[in-house]
């Protein structure tokens, strides 16, 4: 403001001594005796001496205009340099509600209709399979098949196979869970090092053998751990084709949990790990195990240039009708997709499981006969009590016909005479006497069947691209494209049934406490790395390498990995044992503790005005996260901020790639709080309580919110002190209902407070875009209208319970499976309400016995105050073999009924909302540390 006035006043005198001196030159102009005697050509009239004043005059104004013109200018300028934009300043009407002014400029991207609809009028073929019509269609009877109970009695003719053979391929494989039963490392210590040191011999001993391997995290973990014999004979087995690397992701990822980004960078992680040290790029997809199957993989998979995938479990009903019309293998497209570019080759595999006993054919009790691990005197037996027989002379040509018959019946469900047969299960081929059981038996069997040119079959060990590669050569097409006759589908494969009604619906919200924690690293590593990349450019750039820590990548790396790891399809689903969620969450943890520290030091050295000045001091650091973790099943606390007469600097980063004007809320220790820009400027800010309970306010806790626009991936910087300024230090009213209760509620003069013993009313919250419609009784959202809109939009919630079934299948998990129809969820009293009302945000709480939550509205410009802010705390220790479910209502035309899913119930103080990718938020631990 100094500055400015300055400006102005040096403006000013400008212009007085402009004018003055124009009114200088005009007077010599007259009186000069010079331009009397030159001008004695002219009439010396009264009118010839006025019109060269004129003209005269005419000309220096307009030099005067622009010298003016330059100086106004030059005095926004620095105006616009001192101070920023100006402050928003809300304030109150006369009919109770507050108002903010509009921004100077807009906050977000107007969206036009035609933004949406360029999928319409596609030129590309239709897609034959939509599974939102397949689903509406099919019956989904169970009706019982014979030995493949969920499918029907294949028959074929014998001749079928004269004019072209079939092709077998039989491929070996282990799928080994990155922690399930057990942990990811005892796993590794007991099992899965075991399998890939027997794979190197074994697969060398003789160069018809194949192996298939999914999981990178475990096969890196073995590679630093093996010597460089055995790590050139692992390339060599992946250079000769007997090893294959499928899909090549961190793990074989969960598909209806996990966020896209954790997709892409597990399979960023594992493609990078095989170039670096393999020298492989994956070709086919392999997802034998995750829960359903979303059309998001396929997308990925064909963007990471893999031509070809497998999918096994998918509703059993889908997989009867798809194998009924040859429709088994298709071409995966995008919903959206237009001219083709997204198509991907897809397998399903058609019986129950990816087990032995339903991958050589439609009948188990056959199939487990040849899983030559079951031999008799080993560990694991058929349920179907025939066992397998070793191969010999005498009996080759009886267990070749056998084995040949379900061989012939599988492939009659696929549209090619090639044919792939799974050979494997969890965690196989562990031991040597395995790896012998299977390869000798089958390749006896193999030898038999390929001698004999009569059976019309070849078999052989094969690896999955091998089976797609020769797919193709069959049906005359490049690796990639549609072979002659192939349908197309669009659509996904949720939700996953794998017999009766056994939907596996039930992780989509199983402990949901981690599934928010891993929203919460990812958003933390898409900062940090961010955030490392600017700092560790320009340290580079700056000759300042030496000083900043480089060594961060290390961490970085490991939260990658981290990630990557619980979005196995055994981790953030849920369904993994006690202990192995235990090991996930210490794991996150401390990934988490790590990123912080990560941006901490990116965040300092990107802060200071001066490079020269960074030094970086791990037992000191220059900045304090604004949460933390008491443990990996806890909670975050947020810091308290202590305020004094010097400033305390909070710096905040936003980590996305688009400007965003966001509300920031940060907890200090005293009411009376001013809040600056980074350039001193006063801001408007929102004072409220901090609750611990419905009617308990925490003492001298509270929490200030001010609205931050914050550049693409860039830094802010706010400046809070002790102090009041009335016009920008703006406290929230709160209204408590207790609805006849008889409890005392926690004031502080700082805020208005009014209890209200009783009142059923519904009430509305509201701000320039929408009113929000709540019932007084519950609490709960009712309905939604948006200002420009005249009818109102019902969105009614509820909380409803489930209760499990007493017999043996319950839910759990995996599954869901409820008593009967959801009952309403009547607590012992009724919620304590909490309203609250400021200038930025309003928000009603809901304090029931076993939830409590949160509907805020922000009153701001922009995309934040177009949406709802909804959260919910669960605690139902004492809802035994019960489920809690949110439940919502509403009139909007979605043109296509989706499956209602419960909110389990999550342990003691479970969080159930996601958290995004919020801004990061960090604090000097002192004052004037900036």
């Amino acid at each position: 403001m100094k500055l400015k006035k300055q400006v102005t006043v040096c403006g000013a005198a400008i212009f007085c001594v402009a004018v003055f001196s124009l009114y200088l030159m005009l007077d010599r102009v007259q009186h000069d005796p010079t331009r009397h005697q030159n001008g004695g050509n002219f009439p010396r009239s009264q009118i010839s001496v006025l019109q060269n004043r004129i003209e005269q005059l005419e000309q220096l104004l307009e030099e005067n205009h622009e010298i003016i013109s330059h100086i106004k200018d030059s005095v926004l300028e620095l105006t616009a340099n001192a101070e920023g934009p100006p402050a928003m300043l809300p304030y109150y009407t006369v009919n109770g509600s507050w108002v903010v002014p509009p921004e100077p400029r807009p906050s977000f991207f107007s969206i036009s209709p035609q933004d949406c609809q360029f999928a319409l009028g596609g030129r590309g073929q239709k897609p034959e399979l939509q599974m939102l019509t397949v689903s509406e269609e099919l019956p989904f009877d169970n009706v019982d098949g014979g030995v493949w109970r969920q499918g029907f009695d294949i028959s074929y003719d014998p001749h079928d196979w004269d004019a072209e053979d079939l092709q077998v391929f039989v491929v070996p494989h282990s799928h080994n869970d990155p922690g399930w039963i057990k942990t990811f490392d005892k796993y590794y210590t007991e099992q899965t090092q075991h399998i890939l040191n027997s794979m190197v011999s074994k697969l060398q001993e003789d160069p018809r053998r194949r192996f298939l391997w999914a999981e990178v995290s475990f096969f890196a973990k073995w590679w630093d751990n093996i010597n460089a014999q055995k790590r050139a004979a692992v390339r060599r087995l992946v250079g000769n084709g007997q090893l294959e690397i499928a899909t090549g992701g961190w793990v074989m990822p969960d598909e209806a949990n996990s966020h896209y980004f954790a997709l892409i960078d597990q399979l960023i992680e594992g493609h990078q790990w095989l170039e670096r040290n393999l020298g492989a790029t994956p070709r086919s997809g392999w997802a034998v195990d995750p829960f359903g199957h979303s059309s998001t993989m396929p997308y990925l998979l064909r963007r990471a240039n893999l031509t070809s995938m497998l999918i096994q479990r998918v509703h059993y009903a889908i997989k009867k009708h798809f194998a009924a019309t040859h429709s088994l293998e298709f071409m995966w497209r995008q919903t959206w997709d237009s001219d083709s570019s997204t198509d991907i080759f897809c397998h399903m595999m058609p019986f129950y499981s990816y087990d032995v006993p339903h991958t050589c054919g439609p009948d188990p009790k056959i199939c487990c006969q040849f899983d030559f691990k079951r031999l008799p005197g080993g560990r694991i037996n058929c349920p179907w009590k025939v066992p397998p027989r070793a191969i010999t002379e005498a009996n080759v040509a009886e267990r070749a016909a056998l084995l040949l018959d379900q061989y012939r019946k599988k492939s009659r469900l696929f549209r090619s005479n090639v044919l792939l047969v799974p050979l494997g299960d969890d965690f196989r081929y562990d031991k040597p006497q395995e790896w012998d059981a299977q390869f000798f038996n089958y390749q006896r069997l193999f030898d038999f069947f390929n001698s004999r040119p009569n059976l019309h079959v070849q078999a052989q060990f094969g690896t999955l691209s091998d089976y797609f590669d020769a797919l193709y050569k069959r049906t005359g097409v490049e690796p990639g494209a549609r072979p002659p006759g192939f349908p197309v589908l669009s659509g996904d494969f949720f939700s996953y049934a794998d017999r009766e009604d056994h939907y596996w619906t039930g992780y989509y919200t199983s402990r949901p406490f981690y599934k928010s924690l891993d929203r919460v690293l990812e958003a933390h590593l898409r900062g940090a790395e961010v955030l490392y990349s600017l700092a560790a450019a320009h340290s580079r750039h700056s000759g300042l390498a030496g000083r900043y820590p480089l060594s961060d990548f290390t961490l970085l790396t490991e939260a990658r990995r981290t990630l990557g790891l619980f979005q196995h399809h055994d981790a953030i689903t849920g369904t993994a044992k006690e202990a192995v969620v235990v090991d996930y969450g210490v794991r996150l943890l401390r990934s988490l503790v790590n990123l912080k520290q990560v941006i901490i030091h990116a965040a300092h050295y990107l802060v200071l005005g001066d490079k020269e000045t960074y030094h970086f001091d791990p037992e000191a650091p220059f900045l304090q996260v604004d949460d933390t973790r008491l443990s990996h099943d806890a909670l975050p606390e947020r810091t308290v901020i202590q305020l004094d007469s010097s400033p305390r600097f909070v710096v905040l980063f936003n980590p996305l790639e688009q400007e965003r004007f966001s509300m920031v809320s940060l907890l200090v220790n005293s009411p009376r709080v001013r809040v600056l820009s980074e350039e001193g400027q006063p801001l408007a800010v929102q004072i409220s309580a901090h609750w611990s309970s419905a009617t308990e306010v925490v003492p001298d806790v509270y929490q200030v919110s001010v609205p931050v626009r914050l550049p693409a991936l860039g830094l802010g910087v706010l400046q809070l002190q002790l102090g009041l300024d009335g016009h920008r230090t703006l406290p929230s009213s709160v209204r408590v209902y207790l609805h006849g209760r008889q409890l005392s509620v926690s004031r502080h003069e700082a805020f208005p407070l009014r209890v209200i013993d009783s009142g059923s009313s519904d009430f509305a919250l509201s701000n320039r875009y929408m009113q929000v419609w709540f019932s007084g009784l519950t609490g709960l959202l009712k309905s939604i209208r948006r200002v420009d809109e005249e009818q109102e939009q019902q969105v009614d919630m509820e909380f409803l319970v489930y209760g499990t079934r007493t017999s043996k299948d319950k839910s759990g998990a995996y599954l869901f499976l409820p008593d009967g129809e959801a009952k309403p969820y009547v607590p012992k009293e009724p919620p304590v309400l909490h309203v609250t009302e400021g200038p930025f945000f309003s928000e009603v709480v809901a304090y029931y016995e076993h939830v409590h939550q949160v509907v805020r509205l922000y009153n701001l410009p922009g995309v934040e105050g177009l949406s709802l802010d909804i959260s919910s705390l669960v605690d139902i220790r004492d809802y035994i073999n019960k489920e809690l479910a949110l439940r919502i209502h509403t009139d909007i035309d979605s043109q296509g009924a989706a499956p209602t899913v419960s909110e389990e119930a999550p342990p003691p103080g479970q969080l159930l909302s996601h958290a995004s990718h919020a801004p990061h938020t960090a604090h000097c631990p002192g004052p004037g540390c900036l």
